[in-house]
């Protein structure tokens, strides 16, 4: 069984809609075979991603950037999991309140260096996630798990 690994910051209703918008596409009836791991970015570790077959990432964009415990996870992960996770398949969204391109950048930026492949568009919104957005996070859920199945 694929395990699909979830690794958010979720401080607001806003980003918590967009959150469980992706898990409901993530776990739906359509989707067999994978098992779906949530982990805080804060308490999110290195074995962890070992363990998973692909990533969902969620944050909000804070001061420009991801949040900080984002890019904390990312900081404890990186260098352990460098060679090992190469090429596995991984999506993203991202909340901020007026601009969300320097959070983009550094998601980009960090993935790249680890090597993952993108297999779903990215969600990124500004603003009061209207009924669009969310489902556009659950298809990104979908999208994502669907990709691990056997």
């Amino acid at each position: 069984m694929a395990t699909l690994l979830i690794v958010h910051h979720t401080p607001s209703p806003n980003c918590q809609a967009l959150f469980e918008a992706v898990v409901s596409g993530a776990t739906t009836d359509d989707i067999e075979g994978v098992r779906l791991v949530r982990r805080a970015a804060l308490a999110a570790t290195a074995s962890d991603v070992l363990a998973a077959d692909g990533y969902l990432l969620g944050t909000p964009a804070n001061l420009g950037y991801m949040s900080g415990a984002l890019k904390h996870f990312f900081d404890q992960v990186y260098y352990p999991c460098l060679d090992a996770t190469k090429g596995r398949p991984f999506g993203y969204y991202v909340h901020g309140g007026n601009d969300v391109t320097g959070a983009v950048r550094g998601i980009e930026a960090i993935t790249t260096g680890l090597g993952w492949r993108r297999t779903a568009d990215a969600v990124t919104l500004t603003g009061e996630p209207g009924r669009a957005d969310t489902e556009a996070c659950w298809e990104l859920g979908a999208t994502v798990a669907a990709g691990l199945m056997e």
